[in-house]
Protein backbone atom coordinates (compact mmCIF):
# COMPACT_ATOMS: atom_id res chain seq x y z
CA UNK A 1 0.00 0.00 0.00
CA UNK A 2 1.39 3.21 -1.14
CA UNK A 3 0.48 6.87 -0.17
CA UNK A 4 -0.42 8.97 -2.61
CA UNK A 5 -0.27 12.71 -2.08
CA UNK A 6 -3.86 14.42 -3.87
CA UNK A 7 -2.72 18.43 -3.88
CA UNK A 8 -4.53 21.10 -5.04
CA UNK A 9 -6.59 23.86 -4.45
CA UNK A 10 -9.83 22.86 -2.43
CA UNK A 11 -11.56 25.79 -2.62
CA UNK A 12 -12.24 25.98 -6.36
CA UNK A 13 -11.62 22.34 -7.08
CA UNK A 14 -12.04 20.29 -4.11
CA UNK A 15 -15.06 18.19 -5.68
CA UNK A 16 -13.01 16.96 -8.65
CA UNK A 17 -9.74 16.21 -6.05
CA UNK A 18 -12.42 14.21 -3.41
CA UNK A 19 -12.85 12.26 -6.63
CA UNK A 20 -9.77 11.27 -7.20
CA UNK A 21 -8.94 10.54 -3.77
CA UNK A 22 -11.78 7.92 -3.40
CA UNK A 23 -10.77 6.18 -6.76
CA UNK A 24 -7.24 6.01 -5.21
CA UNK A 25 -8.51 4.62 -2.00
CA UNK A 26 -11.01 2.33 -3.89
CA UNK A 27 -7.64 0.86 -5.26
CA UNK A 28 -6.35 -0.07 -2.30
CA UNK A 29 -3.55 3.20 -1.53
CA UNK A 30 -3.78 5.50 1.09
CA UNK A 31 -4.44 9.39 0.88
CA UNK A 32 -2.88 12.19 2.06
CA UNK A 33 -4.32 15.92 0.76
CA UNK A 34 -2.66 18.86 0.84
CA UNK A 35 -4.54 22.24 -0.08
CA UNK A 36 -3.38 24.73 -1.66
CA UNK A 37 -6.25 26.80 -2.54
CA UNK A 38 -6.28 30.62 -1.77
CA UNK A 39 -8.98 32.73 -1.49
CA UNK A 40 -12.47 30.33 -1.22
CA UNK A 41 -13.35 27.93 1.57
CA UNK A 42 -11.91 24.47 1.00
CA UNK A 43 -14.71 22.19 -0.18
CA UNK A 44 -12.35 18.90 0.55
CA UNK A 45 -10.64 18.67 4.13
CA UNK A 46 -7.19 18.00 3.72
CA UNK A 47 -4.57 16.65 6.36
CA UNK A 48 -2.00 19.27 5.38
CA UNK A 49 -4.07 22.62 5.19
CA UNK A 50 -3.27 25.82 3.30
CA UNK A 51 -2.08 27.79 6.11
CA UNK A 52 1.18 25.42 6.72
CA UNK A 53 2.04 25.58 3.18
CA UNK A 54 1.59 29.23 3.30
CA UNK A 55 3.78 29.44 6.29
CA UNK A 56 6.25 27.22 4.81
CA UNK A 57 6.13 30.33 1.58
CA UNK A 58 7.07 32.49 4.52
CA UNK A 59 3.78 34.13 4.43
CA UNK A 60 0.71 34.94 6.71
CA UNK A 61 -2.62 33.35 4.02
CA UNK A 62 -5.16 35.54 6.41
CA UNK A 63 -2.95 39.00 5.50
CA UNK A 64 -3.26 38.44 1.91
CA UNK A 65 -6.83 36.91 1.79
CA UNK A 66 -7.63 40.36 3.31
CA UNK A 67 -5.86 42.12 0.46
CA UNK A 68 -8.04 39.72 -1.85
CA UNK A 69 -5.09 39.34 -3.89
CA UNK A 70 -5.10 36.43 -5.89
CA UNK A 71 -2.05 37.47 -7.43
CA UNK A 72 -0.18 37.40 -4.59
CA UNK A 73 -1.68 34.45 -3.04
CA UNK A 74 -0.71 32.00 -5.71
CA UNK A 75 2.69 33.12 -5.38
CA UNK A 76 2.76 32.75 -1.86
CA UNK A 77 1.56 29.08 -2.43
CA UNK A 78 3.85 28.64 -5.53
CA UNK A 79 6.80 29.10 -2.58
CA UNK A 80 5.29 26.87 -0.13
CA UNK A 81 4.09 24.33 -2.04
CA UNK A 82 7.72 23.12 -3.07
CA UNK A 83 8.81 22.98 0.53
CA UNK A 84 6.35 21.00 1.84
CA UNK A 85 5.90 18.42 -0.92
CA UNK A 86 10.17 18.40 -0.73
CA UNK A 87 9.60 17.47 3.09
CA UNK A 88 7.07 15.02 2.92
CA UNK A 89 8.73 12.97 0.45
CA UNK A 90 12.17 13.09 2.19
CA UNK A 91 10.18 11.74 5.14
CA UNK A 92 9.14 8.92 3.23
CA UNK A 93 5.54 9.91 3.94
CA UNK A 94 4.16 10.07 0.08
CA UNK A 95 4.85 7.48 -3.07
CA UNK A 96 3.42 9.82 -5.48
CA UNK A 97 1.47 12.63 -6.44
CA UNK A 98 -1.54 13.75 -8.15
CA UNK A 99 -3.12 17.04 -9.26
CA UNK A 100 -5.75 19.03 -11.06
CA UNK A 101 -5.80 22.19 -12.34
CA UNK A 102 -6.40 25.45 -14.07
CA UNK A 103 -3.78 28.28 -14.87
CA UNK A 104 -3.23 29.16 -11.15
CA UNK A 105 -3.21 25.56 -9.88
CA UNK A 106 -1.19 24.30 -12.54
CA UNK A 107 1.52 26.80 -11.86
CA UNK A 108 1.20 25.99 -8.00
CA UNK A 109 1.70 22.27 -8.16
CA UNK A 110 3.87 22.04 -11.01
CA UNK A 111 6.39 24.33 -9.16
CA UNK A 112 5.99 21.61 -5.97
CA UNK A 113 6.56 18.68 -8.55
CA UNK A 114 9.25 20.14 -9.90
CA UNK A 115 11.17 20.20 -6.52
CA UNK A 116 10.71 15.93 -6.30
CA UNK A 117 13.52 14.22 -7.53
CA UNK A 118 13.40 12.05 -10.88
CA UNK A 119 11.75 8.81 -10.90
CA UNK A 120 9.14 10.59 -7.95
CA UNK A 121 5.49 9.54 -9.53
CA UNK A 122 3.86 12.91 -10.40
CA UNK A 123 1.13 13.44 -12.59
CA UNK A 124 -0.53 16.77 -13.60
CA UNK A 125 -4.21 16.78 -14.98
CA UNK A 126 -4.46 20.35 -16.70
CA UNK A 127 -6.30 22.39 -18.80
CA UNK A 128 -2.81 23.98 -20.11
CA UNK A 129 -1.25 20.31 -21.24
CA UNK A 130 -2.17 20.15 -25.08
CA UNK A 131 -0.08 23.32 -25.10
CA UNK A 132 3.41 24.42 -24.07
CA UNK A 133 4.30 22.69 -21.13
CA UNK A 134 7.91 23.33 -20.40
CA UNK A 135 7.54 26.43 -17.75
CA UNK A 136 5.74 23.98 -16.46
CA UNK A 137 7.43 20.71 -16.66
CA UNK A 138 11.25 22.29 -16.56
CA UNK A 139 13.44 19.38 -16.49
CA UNK A 140 11.92 16.88 -14.35
CA UNK A 141 9.82 13.53 -15.43
CA UNK A 142 6.29 15.48 -14.34
CA UNK A 143 3.50 13.67 -16.53
CA UNK A 144 1.12 16.30 -17.93
CA UNK A 145 -2.79 15.42 -18.96
CA UNK A 146 -4.91 17.13 -20.86
CA UNK A 147 -7.95 17.58 -18.63
CA UNK A 148 -10.11 18.03 -22.33
CA UNK A 149 -12.91 19.76 -20.23
CA UNK A 150 -12.29 22.43 -18.09
CA UNK A 151 -11.54 21.10 -14.10
CA UNK A 152 -15.12 22.27 -12.97
CA UNK A 153 -17.37 20.09 -11.99
CA UNK A 154 -17.96 16.44 -12.74
CA UNK A 155 -19.67 15.13 -15.62
CA UNK A 156 -19.28 11.99 -18.24
CA UNK A 157 -16.23 13.34 -20.32
CA UNK A 158 -14.34 14.40 -16.85
CA UNK A 159 -15.30 11.43 -14.65
CA UNK A 160 -14.48 9.11 -16.88
CA UNK A 161 -10.37 11.47 -17.65
CA UNK A 162 -9.84 11.52 -13.68
CA UNK A 163 -10.66 8.15 -13.28
CA UNK A 164 -8.00 7.00 -15.64
CA UNK A 165 -5.67 9.85 -13.96
CA UNK A 166 -6.48 8.31 -10.48
CA UNK A 167 -5.59 4.66 -11.98
CA UNK A 168 -2.48 5.89 -13.82
CA UNK A 169 -0.62 7.46 -10.72
CA UNK A 170 -1.70 4.25 -8.84
CA UNK A 171 0.36 2.40 -11.75
CA UNK A 172 2.87 4.51 -11.02
CA UNK A 173 3.49 3.87 -7.43
CA UNK A 174 2.78 0.27 -8.00
CA UNK A 175 5.20 0.10 -10.91
CA UNK A 176 8.74 -2.03 -9.88
CA UNK A 177 11.85 -2.13 -11.63
CA UNK A 178 13.68 -5.68 -12.41
CA UNK A 179 15.96 -6.60 -9.96
CA UNK A 180 20.08 -5.85 -10.93
CA UNK A 181 19.13 -2.70 -13.97
CA UNK A 182 20.35 -0.13 -11.40
CA UNK A 183 23.90 -1.93 -10.11
CA UNK A 184 26.27 -0.05 -12.86
CA UNK A 185 27.81 3.24 -12.37
CA UNK A 186 26.08 6.03 -14.55
CA UNK A 187 28.17 8.15 -17.30
CA UNK A 188 25.92 11.00 -18.60
CA UNK A 189 26.79 12.19 -22.23
CA UNK A 190 25.79 15.16 -24.74
CA UNK A 191 24.74 14.55 -28.22
CA UNK A 192 23.12 16.28 -31.26
CA UNK A 193 22.60 14.47 -34.81
CA UNK A 194 26.55 16.06 -35.92
CA UNK A 195 28.07 13.29 -33.12
CA UNK A 196 25.89 10.57 -33.40
CA UNK A 197 28.28 8.58 -34.49
CA UNK A 198 31.07 9.51 -32.06
CA UNK A 199 28.53 9.13 -29.01
CA UNK A 200 27.35 5.97 -30.13
CA UNK A 201 30.70 4.29 -30.13
CA UNK A 202 31.53 5.66 -27.10
CA UNK A 203 28.34 4.45 -25.08
CA UNK A 204 28.87 0.93 -26.68
CA UNK A 205 32.57 1.24 -25.44
CA UNK A 206 31.31 2.81 -22.06
CA UNK A 207 28.71 -0.41 -21.74
CA UNK A 208 31.22 -2.80 -22.41
CA UNK A 209 33.27 -1.30 -19.10
CA UNK A 210 30.64 -2.13 -17.03
CA UNK A 211 28.83 1.53 -16.80
CA UNK A 212 24.83 2.89 -17.66
CA UNK A 213 25.00 5.46 -20.17
CA UNK A 214 22.39 7.83 -20.34
CA UNK A 215 22.26 10.16 -23.33
CA UNK A 216 20.78 13.55 -23.66
CA UNK A 217 20.32 15.34 -26.55
CA UNK A 218 21.73 18.74 -26.43
CA UNK A 219 18.80 20.79 -27.45
CA UNK A 220 18.21 23.13 -24.45
CA UNK A 221 16.07 21.43 -22.12
CA UNK A 222 18.24 18.31 -22.95
CA UNK A 223 21.54 19.80 -21.59
CA UNK A 224 19.53 21.17 -18.43
CA UNK A 225 17.95 17.79 -17.93
CA UNK A 226 21.58 16.24 -18.06
CA UNK A 227 22.67 19.20 -15.64
CA UNK A 228 20.06 18.33 -13.67
CA UNK A 229 20.44 14.44 -13.18
CA UNK A 230 24.29 15.44 -12.60
CA UNK A 231 23.19 17.73 -9.60
CA UNK A 232 21.47 14.59 -8.33
CA UNK A 233 24.43 12.98 -7.23
CA UNK A 234 23.36 9.47 -8.75
CA UNK A 235 26.05 10.11 -11.80
CA UNK A 236 29.75 8.96 -11.91
CA UNK A 237 31.01 10.56 -14.91
CA UNK A 238 30.12 13.08 -17.95
CA UNK A 239 30.89 12.81 -21.58
CA UNK A 240 29.89 16.29 -22.40
CA UNK A 241 30.91 15.24 -26.58
CA UNK A 242 28.21 18.23 -27.66
CA UNK A 243 28.78 21.69 -26.37
CA UNK A 244 26.49 23.44 -29.19
CA UNK A 245 23.95 24.67 -26.77
CA UNK A 246 26.74 27.74 -25.80
CA UNK A 247 26.52 28.72 -29.21
CA UNK A 248 22.62 29.39 -29.01
CA UNK A 249 23.02 30.77 -25.85
CA UNK A 250 25.82 33.45 -27.16
CA UNK A 251 24.19 34.13 -30.88
CA UNK A 252 21.14 34.12 -30.05
CA UNK A 253 19.95 30.70 -31.70
CA UNK A 254 16.75 28.60 -30.46
CA UNK A 255 18.00 25.98 -28.34
CA UNK A 256 20.18 27.21 -25.95
CA UNK A 257 20.95 25.86 -22.08
CA UNK A 258 20.82 29.27 -20.43
CA UNK A 259 23.94 30.60 -18.89
CA UNK A 260 25.05 27.82 -16.38
CA UNK A 261 25.49 24.88 -18.61
CA UNK A 262 28.58 23.35 -17.88
CA UNK A 263 29.03 24.25 -14.36
CA UNK A 264 27.11 21.15 -12.85
CA UNK A 265 29.49 18.60 -12.53
CA UNK A 266 32.28 21.36 -12.44
CA UNK A 267 30.66 22.24 -9.41
CA UNK A 268 30.20 19.18 -8.15
CA UNK A 269 33.35 17.72 -8.66
CA UNK A 270 32.16 15.11 -10.88
CA UNK A 271 34.73 13.52 -13.16
CA UNK A 272 34.34 15.03 -17.12
CA UNK A 273 35.23 15.17 -20.60
CA UNK A 274 34.73 18.23 -22.45
CA UNK A 275 34.43 18.67 -26.19
CA UNK A 276 33.61 21.03 -28.49
CA UNK A 277 30.77 19.54 -30.40
CA UNK A 278 29.02 20.92 -32.71
CA UNK A 279 29.71 24.46 -31.77
CA UNK A 280 30.52 25.08 -35.37
CA UNK A 281 26.54 25.66 -35.53
CA UNK A 282 23.76 27.83 -34.35
CA UNK A 283 19.96 26.84 -34.64
CA UNK A 284 17.01 28.79 -36.06
CA UNK A 285 13.89 27.58 -37.52
CA UNK A 286 12.64 27.52 -40.94
CA UNK A 287 14.29 30.24 -42.87
CA UNK A 288 12.52 33.12 -42.60
CA UNK A 289 12.92 32.72 -38.55
CA UNK A 290 16.74 33.83 -39.15
CA UNK A 291 17.11 37.59 -37.88
CA UNK A 292 17.94 39.89 -40.73
CA UNK A 293 21.54 40.74 -38.83
CA UNK A 294 22.44 37.26 -40.00
CA UNK A 295 21.44 37.84 -43.81
CA UNK A 296 24.57 36.69 -45.93
CA UNK A 297 25.63 34.50 -43.41
CA UNK A 298 27.10 30.89 -44.36
CA UNK A 299 23.81 28.68 -43.64
CA UNK A 300 23.03 24.81 -43.79
CA UNK A 301 19.57 23.81 -44.20
CA UNK A 302 19.00 20.04 -42.06
CA UNK A 303 15.63 19.94 -43.10
CA UNK A 304 12.65 22.09 -43.54
CA UNK A 305 11.96 23.11 -39.85
CA UNK A 306 15.75 23.33 -38.93
CA UNK A 307 18.13 25.89 -40.33
CA UNK A 308 21.84 25.82 -38.87
CA UNK A 309 24.31 29.13 -39.06
CA UNK A 310 27.76 28.72 -39.08
CA UNK A 311 29.68 30.49 -36.22
CA UNK A 312 32.47 32.30 -37.75
CA UNK A 313 35.69 33.37 -35.93
CA UNK A 314 35.19 36.12 -33.68
CA UNK A 315 32.01 33.83 -32.13
CA UNK A 316 34.39 30.86 -32.37
CA UNK A 317 36.79 32.78 -30.26
CA UNK A 318 34.30 33.72 -27.41
CA UNK A 319 32.80 30.86 -27.23
CA UNK A 320 36.45 29.30 -26.40
CA UNK A 321 36.37 31.78 -23.44
CA UNK A 322 33.10 31.03 -22.13
CA UNK A 323 34.14 27.68 -22.28
CA UNK A 324 37.44 28.00 -20.78
CA UNK A 325 35.83 29.94 -17.79
CA UNK A 326 33.28 27.05 -17.37
CA UNK A 327 35.81 24.11 -17.48
CA UNK A 328 37.89 26.30 -14.89
CA UNK A 329 35.28 26.02 -12.17
CA UNK A 330 36.10 22.70 -11.72
CA UNK A 331 36.74 21.30 -8.40
CA UNK A 332 37.14 17.90 -9.72
CA UNK A 333 38.90 16.18 -12.32
CA UNK A 334 38.27 17.42 -16.26
CA UNK A 335 40.48 16.97 -19.63
CA UNK A 336 39.53 19.36 -22.48
CA UNK A 337 39.29 17.00 -25.64
CA UNK A 338 39.91 19.15 -29.21
CA UNK A 339 39.20 17.20 -32.64
CA UNK A 340 41.38 19.47 -34.90
CA UNK A 341 39.75 17.81 -38.26
CA UNK A 342 36.11 18.94 -37.13
CA UNK A 343 33.50 19.39 -34.79
CA UNK A 344 30.57 18.12 -36.55
CA UNK A 345 29.58 16.31 -39.17
CA UNK A 346 29.04 18.81 -41.81
CA UNK A 347 32.63 20.43 -40.63
CA UNK A 348 35.03 17.79 -41.52
CA UNK A 349 37.44 18.92 -45.02
CA UNK A 350 34.83 19.26 -47.99
CA UNK A 351 31.61 20.13 -46.18
CA UNK A 352 29.44 22.57 -45.66
CA UNK A 353 30.87 24.15 -42.60
CA UNK A 354 34.50 23.37 -42.58
CA UNK A 355 36.25 26.61 -41.34
CA UNK A 356 39.74 25.78 -40.03
CA UNK A 357 40.04 29.63 -39.23
CA UNK A 358 37.23 29.48 -36.77
CA UNK A 359 37.94 26.09 -35.37
CA UNK A 360 41.24 27.04 -34.61
CA UNK A 361 39.92 30.41 -32.99
CA UNK A 362 37.95 28.47 -30.78
CA UNK A 363 40.91 26.19 -29.96
CA UNK A 364 43.16 28.87 -29.64
CA UNK A 365 41.29 30.48 -27.12
CA UNK A 366 39.85 27.90 -25.19
CA UNK A 367 43.16 26.88 -24.39
CA UNK A 368 44.76 30.77 -23.61
CA UNK A 369 42.46 31.16 -21.15
CA UNK A 370 42.17 27.52 -19.69
CA UNK A 371 43.85 27.32 -16.07
CA UNK A 372 47.24 25.46 -16.71
CA UNK A 373 46.34 21.99 -14.58
CA UNK A 374 43.70 21.13 -16.69
CA UNK A 375 44.61 18.74 -19.33
CA UNK A 376 43.89 19.13 -23.11
CA UNK A 377 44.66 16.69 -25.83
CA UNK A 378 44.19 17.23 -29.03
CA UNK A 379 43.06 14.85 -31.67
CA UNK A 380 44.43 14.74 -35.47
CA UNK A 381 40.95 13.92 -36.96
CA UNK A 382 37.28 14.50 -37.27
CA UNK A 383 34.94 14.25 -33.56
CA UNK A 384 33.75 11.76 -35.41
CA UNK A 385 36.28 9.20 -35.86
CA UNK A 386 35.90 6.12 -33.89
CA UNK A 387 39.10 6.80 -32.57
CA UNK A 388 38.18 10.10 -30.99
CA UNK A 389 35.49 8.29 -29.26
CA UNK A 390 37.45 5.98 -27.86
CA UNK A 391 40.44 8.61 -26.45
CA UNK A 392 37.31 10.36 -25.39
CA UNK A 393 36.54 6.79 -23.13
CA UNK A 394 40.19 6.47 -22.42
CA UNK A 395 40.56 10.07 -20.72
CA UNK A 396 37.08 9.67 -18.86
CA UNK A 397 37.29 5.76 -17.24
CA UNK A 398 40.89 7.48 -16.52
CA UNK A 399 39.69 10.04 -14.13
CA UNK A 400 37.00 7.53 -12.95
CA UNK A 401 39.81 5.83 -11.73
CA UNK A 402 38.73 3.04 -13.99
CA UNK A 403 40.61 3.12 -16.91
CA UNK A 404 43.71 0.63 -17.60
Amino acid sequence: MATIAVLGTFDTKGDEHGYVAGLIQGRGHRVLRIDVGTLGEPRLGSEITREEVATAGGGDLAEVAVRRDRGEAVALMTRGAPVVLARLQREGRIDGVISLGGGGGTAICTAAMRALPMGFPKLMVSTLASGNTAPYVGVKDIVMMPSVVDVAGLNRVSRRLLAQAAGAICGMVEARIPDGTQDRPVIVASQFGNTTPCVTHAREVLEAAGYEVMIFAATGIGGRTMESLVESGIVSGVLDITTTEWADELVGGVLTAGPTRLEAAARAGVPAVIAPGCLDMVNFGEPSTVPERYRGRRFYHHNAQVTLMRTNPEECAELGRILAEKVNLSTGPVTVVLPLGGISVISAPGQPFHWPEADAALFGEWKRHLRPDIRVVEYPGNINDPAFAELCVAELLALCGTGK
